[in-house]
């Protein structure tokens, strides 16, 4: 494979690079607002033969001299994903030329590959940099008091990624995080979950994080929410409003768990939504 194989965009003076990092799996019966047979039907009607399988996507942003990766992926945790650093190096890119990583939150399955199994940085030089209700939000004994036995493990893999990054670690609240890149925040998903939009030339470009994480069921049925979720409510309010947004706006997208295509537009025909990915 060369970096020819990855599927890219160029919005401008940006490129953007869809690198995978595997799949997950996640039983329909995470999902509320859908019976389990209706979303496998949906599944199945849009040619998907893994029913319960969710990619993990990662951005590799190009520019100005700047080498800058949008999520870490999984990592291996859980057995999920794990690819990244192979697939950056197929790519080109050794890990230590990356010199930001912006995070949409902190979900095992994006700061994961953050460290490696001894503890180590994967990103010696790379500023790490998050929305501050993100980082308080895992940093919060209460939260993790609170927590259910099985989500406890989320906050040791995000603490273990701030940690890591020590004084490399930035934190924003809203506005322009790099050069034409600005921070969206889409709280729901998490408290400090949040889209970067690129702007160059007259492109634009949403990397929308998880407003979807299976998009043939919850782009159509936005009302679907997944157990993820820690706001399902204003979780699914964000994604209906986002699609209105970029359909409206013919706004090309990106996210976390699309497609190994990696880019798509949102098209609006009668009363629901779709997604048409972008070769």
């Amino acid at each position: 494979m060369s970096s020819l194989a990855f599927p890219s965009q160029q919005i401008g003076d940006f490129t953007i690079t869809a690198v995978s990092d595997g799949y997950l799996h996640a039983s329909f019966d995470f999902l509320a607002n859908i019976d389990p047979a209706d979303a496998a039907r949906m599944q199945e009607n849009a040619g998907m033969t893994d029913h319960t399988s969710i990619h993990i996507n990662c951005y590799l942003v190009r520019s100005g001299g700047r080498t800058i990766l949008i999520d870490a992926g999984a990592g291996g945790f859980k057995q999920w994903g794990g690819r990244l650093t192979a697939n950056l190096l197929l790519a080109g890119i050794d890990p230590s030329e990356i010199d930001a990583i912006l995070l949409t939150h902190a979900h095992p399955d994006h700061v994961g590959g953050l460290m490696d199994a001894s503890g180590e940085a994967v990103f010696p030089n790379a500023e790490l940099v998050a929305h501050h209700r993100e980082v308080e939000f895992w940093q919060d004994d209460g939260n993790l008091s609170r927590a259910p036995e099985r989500a406890r493990g989320n906050f040791l893999v995000a603490r273990q990624a701030f940690d890591g990054y020590g004084d490399r670690l930035r934190t924003f609240n809203a506005g322009e995080v790099l050069p034409s890149i600005t921070a969206m925040p889409l709280p729901g998903h998490t408290a400090g979950h949040t889209g970067y939009r690129l702007d160059s030339g007259d492109k634009s470009l949403l990397v929308w994080g998880d407003i979807v994480h299976f998009p043939q069921i919850q782009v159509p049925r936005p009302e679907v929410s997944i157990a993820f979720d820690q706001d399902a409510h204003l979780a699914a309010d964000k994604r209906s409003r986002l699609l209105d947004l970029v359909a409206s706006e013919r706004i090309r997208i990106a996210g976390m768990h699309l497609g190994e295509l990696g880019f798509a537009r949102i098209e609006r025909k009668t009363s629901a939504y779709s997604v048409v990915y972008q070769e």
